[in-house]
């Protein structure tokens, strides 16, 4: 009875493990809460042994990795990281990057505020900087997260001489954005693609922060909590700490610049040639060192052009559009004109990334289902969760500002700005960021005009408070009632 009994425990522990290991999803909040089980289960072990370990079980340790952070223990030694089988399957599924034959990006993760984060460069980062010197000298924390996938991508996209816009990413979609499991490129990959991008570029906040720390994290996951989960209160960004993903382009800008990225570039290029025999002799027949650097000017143009200049941006399949309604009107760019709204209804402003696709996706539906248009009205709209969600986007004519629908792009802020303006961030996106993005991409014009909506067609959108803010920015124009030119 009593060796029947603990064939009926361990039978339902195998079943129950079994079932745990099939509802884990590839979401950050389920990676922090296997890393708090694999914590609890190896209570001595601190962060750096424990990043070490997942690294291993995921079986993500080359040569290149080796110069930088040195050989990974054996499984003998006294502070080896103690895994369940049930959970190695998983810490490999989520943090060993590869791209499949059907486009299908492994080893990435959603994370709450919407972005896709590959999880290879994040950790590096992190054990990087966690190994760091004590006066805060971090080795090989650029080429571990970042230069390495960057370098790679410029050299090869440029042998392959595909149009500009695909040196790097591309983005995707996942399958369900509350249990997301599989993530789909939108194009063909590059080296870097833009979730080994992203999660480079938290690799190198997270690893540079923990390294200038005067204590060091006590637990991994209260580390990852501490970066990705932060909950924004009423006063939205302003109020916020430094350190959470949401200011990861804020934050990455005062961190990195074109000629640091540069220096890291070259130092990772003649490193790879000493390591990789295969990518030397290559380099060596096709480019000249002159090329080189031609190649990695052009490239790092687009990444701080795509990734430091411009605001993220949520895609459509993000927040769950629903398909255009006919044909859609191809705008002739660059454009002349922003038009400012505000959307009234939802009134308040939204604070994370599920309430502002739930927004979205009510927008979307009030304007089809209920004005007939074809889509959601606007271009792009401001959260202020820290990102911009893509309405009709850049390359397509919107239905935003009557008349005037062809000449400029309609941006919107979510909310009612009749008494009250927008939190200085959510203002900056707009009036800084996107702006920026819009003409160096040529997407607007050097002199392009803002206006508010209310200046073009009887509304009292984007409300009195909001529209008294922006008569105060640069662009913004007055216009002429009768003949309609700005003044």
């Amino acid at each position: 009875m009593d060796l029947h009994f603990r064939w009926v425990v361990l039978l339902f522990m195998l079943v129950d493990n079994s079932l745990t290991d099939d509802i884990k999803t590839q979401h950050m909040d389920d990676f922090i809460k296997v890393v708090e089980t694999i914590e609890l289960e190896n209570y001595l072990l601190d962060p750096l042994a424990v990043v070490k370990g997942l690294r291993k079980a995921a079986g993500v340790d080359t040569p290149f990795i080796q110069h930088y952070l040195g050989y990974l223990s054996d499984d003998t030694e006294p502070h080896h990281l103690v895994i369940k089988p049930v959970d190695t399957g998983y810490i490999t599924k989520v943090i060993k990057h590869r791209v499949t034959v059907l486009g299908v990006e492994e080893g990435v993760v959603l994370t709450a505020d919407g972005t896709t984060v590959a999880l290879s460069p994040l950790l590096l980062g992190i054990e990087a900087g966690l190994q760091s010197t004590p006066l805060g000298h971090v080795r090989g924390l650029y080429p571990l997260t970042l230069t390495k996938n960057l370098g790679l991508s410029f050299f090869h996209h440029a042998q392959s001489k595909l149009p500009a816009s695909s040196s790097l990413g591309p983005g995707g979609c996942w399958d369900n954005v509350t249990a997301p499991q599989v993530f789909t490129l939108s194009g063909v990959a590059s080296f870097a693609t833009e979730a080994l991008i992203t999660g480079g570029m938290d690799g190198v906040i997270v690893g540079k922060h923990v390294a200038e720390r005067t204590s060091r994290p006590l637990r991994l996951s209260g580390l990852l909590k501490e970066y990705y989960n932060h909950q924004l209160g009423i006063g939205g960004l302003d109020a916020a700490p430094a350190l959470i993903s949401q200011r990861r382009r804020t934050r990455f800008r005062k961190l990195a610049n074109l000629p640091l990225l540069k220096r890291q570039i070259r130092r990772l290029l003649a490193t790879y040639r000493r390591l990789d025999k295969d990518w030397k002799k290559e380099v060596k027949q096709k480019v000249e060192r002159a090329k080189i650097e031609e190649i990695v000017n052009e490239g790092l143009k687009e990444f701080v052009h795509s990734y430091m200049d411009c605001p993220a941006i949520i895609p459509r399949c993000m927040w769950e559009a629903k398909p255009y309604r006919g044909i859609p009107t191809l705008l002739s760019l660059p454009l002349s004109f922003l038009f400012i709204h505000h959307t009234y209804e939802p009134s308040q402003p939204c604070l994370t990334f599920y309430q502002c696709s739930r927004d979205m996706r009510a927008m979307q539906r009030f304007h089809q289902d209920d004005r007939g248009w074809d889509d959601i009205g606007y271009s792009f709209v401001a959260g202020s969760d820290g990102y911009l969600y893509e309405g009709r986007g850049w390359h397509w004519q919107g239905a935003h500002t009557k008349g005037y629908n062809s000449k400029g792009y309609g941006v919107s802020f979510i909310g009612d700005y009749t008494s009250s303006i927008p939190s200085q961030s959510t203002m900056d996106l707009v009036r800084h960021q996107l702006a920026k993005c819009a003409t160096d991409g040529v997407k607007l014009v050097s002199d392009f005009t803002i206006h508010g909506h209310r200046q073009l067609v009887s509304t009292s959108c984007p409300g009195d408070a909001l529209y008294n803010k922006i008569k105060g920015w640069t662009q913004f124009g007055v216009r002429d009632e009768v003949t309609g030119v700005k003044l």
